[in-house]
């Protein structure tokens, strides 16, 4: 019994002063959900360009993900990754015209929490426009962002 209850006492002991585990810090979330529009005067090229959308959770107040024109013809991603560190898309091919683009988003988080009406670029990459699968168009470009209303 005597022995037994030393054994308990000296486990109650380390316990005691065993030192904390750190605290798992949860990974910050990610989630760049909105419209992008370029930063300043498009280039010619781009005239007809409005936004790229972003719907990571498919939210009925944002339109869906993919991109727009200036006439409101959507292009609907293709393909796509989303990752902070990389972001790159193909669109559908509407009326013989698709899309690709290839960047980073320049902030992380989710981007609607931390937005305060501001013009600074949050993303920035390379848009690519085809016609009849040639390439007519690229440009090193700079976004920024809306998170709708």
């Amino acid at each position: 019994m005597k022995k037994s209850l030393t054994v308990v006492g000296i486990l109650a002991l380390l316990f005691a002063t065993w030192p904390a585990a750190p605290a798992q810090t949860k990974s910050t979330r990610f989630d760049p959900s909105g419209a992008y529009w370029i930063s300043g005067e498009p280039p010619a090229d781009f005239s007809d360009f409005s936004a790229i959308n972003v719907n990571m959770r498919q939210l009925r107040r944002l339109p869906t993900s993919g991109m727009e024109l200036n006439d409101g013809t959507r292009l609907r991603f293709k393909t796509v990754v989303v990752k902070q560190s990389s972001f790159t898309f193909t669109t559908a091919t509407v009326k013989g015209v698709y899309y690709t683009f290839s960047g980073k988003f320049l902030k992380g988080g989710v981007l609607a929490e931390t937005w305060q009406g501001d013009e600074e670029p949050v993303l920035e990459g390379t848009l690519t426009k085809f016609e009849a699968g040639t390439k007519v168009a690229d440009a090193k470009l700079k976004f920024i962002y809306f998170g709708g209303t």
